[in-house]
C-alpha cells in the first residue's frame, strides 16, 4: 500500500499555502496575546506610576499641604482637564501650595536622553525666583555605581536652591547655585541639569504668565 512516499524516497513537500496560513496564525494568536496583555496591564502600570509622581511632587515641593494639575491648553495654563486628542497626553505641570494657600512653586517633569536610555525626572521651580526647589528621578536605566548616583540623596540636594538655568561645574570649588558633576558619571549627571535647563526655558513663560494673569 502506497504511503505517500515520492519516488526519490522524501517525505512529501509541506503546501507552501499551508505554511502561510500556519505562519499567520501564530503571527495573529502572538499579536492578540500582546494586545490583550497591555490592555490588562496599562491601567495598573499608569496607576503606578501616578502614585509615584505623587509622592515625588511633595518630596520637590517641601511644605506643601496639596497641588493643583495644571495643563497645557493653547498656550496658556489651565486647571481644566482637555479632552484627549487621538490618545496624545497633554504637557502638565503640578502646582503646589502651602497650609496657608500661599503657592509654594511648581512641579515639572522632564525628560532628557542620558548615556544609556532617558533620564525622566520631576523638580521643583519658582519662576518668581528662578530657582529650583528640589529634584527627584522618576526613572533612570543608567550605569549602576556610576551613573545611578544621580538618584543619590546628597547630589540631588544640590537642587534645592540652586539657580536656573543651572550651571554645571566639573571639579573644585563650586560658586553659589552652582552644581558639581558627578566624577565618572559627567554625562549621567548632565543630561539631568541639561534637561532642567531645556524645561525652564519651555516653561518659565507660560508659569510666568499664569502668575501674572491669575488661574483659569
Amino acid at each position: 500500500m502506497s504511503v505517500g512516499i515520492t519516488s526519490s524516497g522524501n517525505a512529501p513537500e509541506v503546501s507552501s499555502v499551508r505554511l502561510l496560513v500556519t505562519m499567520a496564525a501564530a503571527g495573529a494568536i502572538a499579536g492578540l496575546l500582546i494586545v490583550l496583555a497591555y490592555t490588562s496591564t496599562a491601567p495598573i502600570i499608569l496607576a503606578n506610576r501616578m502614585a509615584a509622581i505623587d509622592l515625588a511632587i511633595y518630596e520637590v515641593l517641601p511644605g506643601i499641604e496639596r497641588y493643583e494639575t495644571l495643563y497645557l491648553q493653547d498656550g496658556t495654563l489651565t486647571s481644566t482637564e482637555p479632552a484627549k486628542v487621538d490618545g496624545h497626553e497633554t504637557e502638565q505641570v503640578y502646582a503646589g501650595f502651602a497650609a496657608d494657600g500661599r503657592l509654594a512653586g511648581f512641579a515639572i517633569p522632564a525628560r532628557e536622553p542620558g548615556f544609556q536610555d532617558p533620564i525622566e525626572i520631576l523638580y521643583g521651580f519658582d519662576p518668581r525666583s528662578d530657582t529650583t526647589l528640589g529634584l527627584t528621578i522618576l526613572s533612570s536605566r543608567e550605569t549602576p555605581g556610576l551613573g545611578d548616583k544621580i538618584q543619590d540623596d546628597a547630589w540631588r540636594a544640590q537642587f534645592k536652591g540652586a539657580h536656573a538655568p543651572v550651571n554645571a561645574t566639573k571639579r573644585g570649588a563650586i560658586p553659589p547655585g552652582d552644581v558639581l558633576m558627578i566624577t565618572g558619571a559627567t554625562i549621567s549627571s548632565r543630561s539631568v541639569v541639561a534637561g532642567i535647563n531645556t524645561s525652564v526655558a519651555h516653561w518659565r513663560p507660560l508659569l510666568r504668565a499664569y502668575l501674572s494673569e491669575g488661574p483659569r
